[in-house]
Order: structure tokens, then C-alpha cells, then sequence
């Protein structure tokens, strides 16, 4: 890197971003604290705030209108949140078809009806043609704390014994949108996964309470970024069973042709719940109640191992590391 220039590949993720947020950025904004999905402000209050450049805007599954009320709606409920009014800002480039507006902001208002989110205020730029790529989002979102600000879930509560579920398959938004983007036209079409999770949150907190002792959902960097997060800031390890962890055979069939590991592959609708140890069977049981939790499952627990070390037992009964992604490996993805 070349002294005095930012040069993020592909707008920058994984470790890299991770570096230059905590050199040049936290430490001058005097925030001591970062990755959580939510932060409280005091008052029982949740606070998230996102940006959403998926390229492109509208994919098998969804758009980014839809996307970006429930990727505010999630980071609020990862935290224990129970969203309740959101802003929304809209950065526009000439030229963008009015009819694929139209269709961003109505999927924009219907999302916020389904999760009973208020649209309470927003901002709106347009840039020169060439500029922009269509259109980003930048969103706000304010949500009730459903427990005491201390017992709320974070990425530093996993302690070991404690069970890693997660509420389905794996990497169906990366391969959506990737597949739309390129036009790759895989024989067995894929579909993101773009949902929401907050009512499952609540459920799952609601049964276990102080027992649920971390919420994340796997996004960018997918489920390997999530659990290396939690792992790195609770001081721990974890060990996963790749047998557990749900997968449909056309992502699969993706990522193995085109060389991506599904585990790094973006997600829009999933969580990974860590509970406390004991808690597995009834967490299980609530994230299969809900229909976006059908093919929920214990994927591994927990360990004193190398703090902030995830292992992988393969198929063949092997040890292999899942490592923090280096960089963004599908940009423009969320």
C-alpha cells in the first residue's frame, strides 16, 4: 500500500477494513468499542446504523429497497432490539430508470409495514451520471431493548460449553446476487435468503432470557466471518462440525465451480445464536418454529481452545481452520 493512499480491493472487507477502521478512523472518532451489530444509547435504546451498493439492484429473491429495512431490522434484533422506527437516506444517479425506483421504494415501504418499523425520516442526493451505479441506501434504525443493557447478547459473551446454532442454510445471497450479476445462469436458479429475523430474536430471548449469550448474522464474509468475530471478541475458541451446518446442493454446486468456499459467502437471512451450555434442544426447537428456522441446527460448540481459533471437523473426520476472510470476495454484495 503506498504511503498516504487508501487502496481497498473491491471496496474492502475482512481484515483489511477491520485494520483501517481501528488506525485511522475509531481511535479519532473516540469510540472504544466496535463490531457489534447495535449499540445501546441509553434509556433501553438500540441504535444501528448501514449502507447498502448491492450491484446489482434487484436479484432473485428480493432488492436492495427490501434489503435494506431488513438488514437494519436484523443488526437491531441481533442485539436484543425490537425495531421500532427507522430513517432512510437515498443516493441516486441520474439516469436511474424511474420504474426500478418505483419498485425500490415500494418494496422500501412494504418491507417496514411486515417488520412494524416507522419510516420517520430520510435524505435524498442525486449524483452526475457515472457516478453512482444507480442507487445506495443508507439507513438508521432505533429498536426497545428486550433485556437489562448488561444481559443483552454480544460478541463477547461465548463462553465455553456453549452451543453454535444457526436457523438454515448457508450462502444463498452471495450466489444470488453473484449469478445475477454475471448472468451465469446456473441450471438450478438460487434465491437470497433476504428475511427477517427479528420476531425469531425475540422468540429465542423470550425462551432462554440471559441464556442466549450472542446473536450475529453472517453477511458479509459470511458464516466464517460471524463466528471468527465472536470467537476473537469473547476470547475463545470454537469447533464446528461441517456435517451440521445446513447447505443447499446448488450453492454448493456454485461455489465449487467457481472456487468460493460457501462458508465465506454472504447471508441476509440467517443468525448464528450461541447459548448457553444446556440450552441447545429448546433453542433448536424455537428456531424451528418459525418458517425461516425449518432447517435450523446445532453446528458446534464453544471451546477453551486458541482464542479467536475456528475449527472445522470435515466429513472425512479431519481439522481444518476457517479463517477470517482477507478481503471482500464478492463485492458489492449487501
Amino acid at each position: 500500500m503506498d504511503e498516504g493512499v487508501v487502496t481497498l480491493a473491491h471496496g474492502g472487507g475482512g481484515s483489511l477494513m477491520a485494520e483501517l477502521l481501528a488506525a485511522r478512523v475509531l481511535p479519532v472518532l473516540g469510540v472504544a468499542e466496535a463490531g457489534e451489530d447495535a449499540a445501546g444509547v441509553g434509556r433501553g435504546l438500540l441504535m444501528t446504523t448501514d449502507s447498502f451498493v448491492v450491484k446489482p439492484l434487484v436479484f432473485p429473491g428480493s432488492d436492495i429497497g427490501r434489503m435494506a429495512v431488513y438488514g437494519t431490522v436484523n443488526d437491531l434484533a441481533m442485539r436484543g432490539g425490537w425495531p421500532r422506527a427507522m430513517t432512510v437516506g437515498l443516493i441516486v444517479e441520474e439516469g436511474l430508470s424511474l420504474d426500478v425506483l418505483d419498485q425500490v421504494v415500494a418494496s422500501l415501504a412494504a418491507a417496514a409495514q411486515e417488520c412494524g418499523v416507522k419510516i420517520v425520516g430520510g435524505d435524498t442526493k442525486v449524483l452526475e451520471a457515472g457516478r453512482g451505479d444507480g442507487l445506495y441506501i443508507n439507513t438508521t434504525g432505533l429498536a426497545e431493548a428486550l433485556l437489562a443493557e448488561r444481559d443483552l447478547p454480544s460478541l463477547g459473551r461465548a463462553r465455553p460449553g456453549d452451543a453454535v446454532l444457526i436457523n438454515g442454510p448457508v450462502g444463498e445471497h452471495g450466489i444470488a446476487v453473484l449469478a445475477a450479476r454475471e448472468q451465469l445462469g446456473f441450471a438450478a436458479e438460487v434465491r437470497s435468503d433476504c428475511a427477517p429475523l427479528h420476531e425469531m430474536a425475540r422468540a429465542l430471548i423470550e425462551e432462554l432470557g440471559t441464556g442466549v449469550h450472542c446473536l450475529h448474522d453472517p453477511t458479509r464474509g459470511g458464516l466464517a466471518a460471524a463466528l471468527n468475530e465472536i470467537a476473537l471478541a469473547s476470547g475463545v475458541g470454537m469447533r464446528l462440525e461441517e456435517g451440521a451446518i445446513p447447505r443447499r446442493a446448488a450453492v454448493e454446486a456454485a461455489c465449487e465451480l467457481l472456487g468460493l468456499d460457501a462458508l465465506q459467502v454472504a447471508n441476509e437471512g440467517k443468525m448464528v445464536a450461541v447459548v448457553e451450555e444446556g440450552m441447545a434442544e429448546r433453542a433448536l426447537k424455537v428456531l424451528r418454529a418459525d418458517e425461516r428456522g425449518r432447517e435450523g441446527a446445532v453446528i458446534g460448540e464453544v471451546t477453551e481452545g486458541v482464542a479467536g481459533r475456528v475449527e472445522l471437523v470435515t466429513e472425512l473426520g479431519t481439522t481444518r481452520i476457517v479463517d477470517m476472510p482477507s478481503g471482500e470476495l464478492l463485492p458489492r454484495i449487501c
